[in-house]
């Protein structure tokens, strides 16, 4: 497994100084490499993520592009022996960077357009091949019926509970963060990643596969925007309500109000939007 960091030299300037305030000291950055899914053996996509919490992440991305909808759909995920060629030695060395996914019986693979799509642009979510419509037909659990309120003071407190699990952000300042959230604010599972899709997926594939799907009563958390991939990826795991901490986007806010999702934006300090359901957000 690569590292989540390392580290590399920089130059710091300083333009209010002169030249004294050019100097040049270790600096940490994220890592970032591409992972391949392979689906049965197919090439399904490329996505540039930062390792760590890969299983999670494939399991993830597949149930948001509702390619599975249960842990039981998979039979088997592992890392591909043999990945590359290495330059230096002549053999075959596992770069940890290529997962196959073998799909249960019955489990229909990605068609060949979906998989085209994925190469095309694979860091983009759905990519412009869904409309809302379709992503109606697909969500395994609709959230409109659920019940769950959330005080607006606890929603409030989310970014500061998220930012305090964000160990790799604290050495590098270049990661994404999701977490999702229990009904009183209670930390499920935070996971960080170079891509905000990426994040998300990570701790959607967490929730598969520890049984916490349809994640009725929570509240998922995202460090960005909130725009209409991450909608679509909350909704396919029945989450109902998202939060962010930046703006939403047009078609985020259309899609959250079409599905009866909470979409809270710019939640920050003591103030936050409520975009779509907001009966849901006590304020009293």
């Amino acid at each position: 497994m690569g590292r989540v960091t390392q580290r590399t030299k920089v130059t710091v300037v300083d333009v209010s100084a002169d030249d004294a305030g050019v100097r040049t000291r270790a600096d940490t950055v994220t890592v970032e490499e591409p992972l391949e899914l392979r689906v049965n053996g197919t090439p399904l996509t490329v996505t540039m993520r930062t390792p760590g919490s890969d299983i999670e992440l494939v399991h993830g991305f597949l149930l948001s592009e509702g390619i599975i909808r249960d842990v039981s759909d998979v039979t088997l995920a592992r890392y591909c022996e043999g990945a590359v060629v290495s330059g230096e030695s002549g053999f075959e060395e596992n770069t940890y960077n290529v997962i196959d996914v073998t799909l249960a019986p019955g489990v229909a693979p990605p068609s060949d357009e979906m998989a085209r799509n994925f190469f095309t642009s694979s860091s983009c979510g759905v990519c412009g091949k869904a409309s809302i419509e379709q992503l109606r037909a697909r969500t395994s659990w609709p959230v409109r019926d659920d019940a769950t309120q959330w005080p607006a003071a606890l929603i409030a407190a989310l970014p500061d509970k998220l930012r305090t699990e964000q160990r790799s952000f604290d050495k590098t300042g270049g990661l994404h963060a999701a977490g999702l959230y229990g009904p009183g604010g209670e930390v499920l599972a935070v996971r960080e990643d170079v891509g905000r899709h990426n994040a998300v997926d990570k701790v959607l594939g967490w929730a598969l596969l520890s049984g916490r799907l349809p994640a009725a009563g929570c509240v998922l958390m995202v460090s960005g925007r909130a725009s209409f991939e991450l909608t679509q990826k909350a909704l396919m795991a029945g989450v109902p309500c998202l939060a962010a901490v930046s703006a939403p986007s047009s078609l985020a806010v259309e899609t959250a109000a079409d599905a009866g999702m909470t979409l809270v934006g710019f939640v920050r300090g003591t103030r936050l939007n409520v975009y779509s359901r907001p009966d849901r957000v006590l304020t009293g």
